[in-house]
């Protein structure tokens, strides 16, 4: 099971993140979403990973996004509003074969099954 950490290179959150993973001598492959954007099969299955928390309510992507897609933000609208945009998604995300989980959260990320030993 290899770890795998999503997001955008340059983002602050993610700046943290590398260095925890390097500090804690975790391996892991990135993908960073500006050069490798997610698939609507991805972003679905990272949906039922993690649920609404996959989605940073509170950043710029979703405050711009029209009336008309936040009114109705569910369902496949939500999957393709992600596709489209996924700076969208909070950051990191982390998957370990399952596991997953959203947010620079080192205290959360021990709690993945296997991590210590991805």
């Amino acid at each position: 099971m290899a770890l795998t950490v999503y997001g955008i290179k340059n983002c602050d959150s993610m700046k943290k993140a590398f260095q925890w993973l390097e500090a804690n001598g975790l391996a892991y492959d990135f993908v960073d979403f500006k050069k490798d954007p997610p698939t609507a099969t991805q972003v679905d299955a990272w949906l039922q990973g993690v649920g609404d928390a996959l989605v940073n309510t509170r950043g710029p992507s979703y405050r711009q996004l029209p009336d008309e897609i936040k009114n109705q933000f569910a369902g496949q609208t939500r999957i393709q509003a992600i596709v489209d945009k996924p700076t969208l998604i909070k950051r990191p995300l982390l998957v370990n074969g399952d596991a997953m989980t959203v947010g620079f959260d080192p205290d959360q990320w021990l709690t993945i099954p296997n991590l210590l030993k991805a």
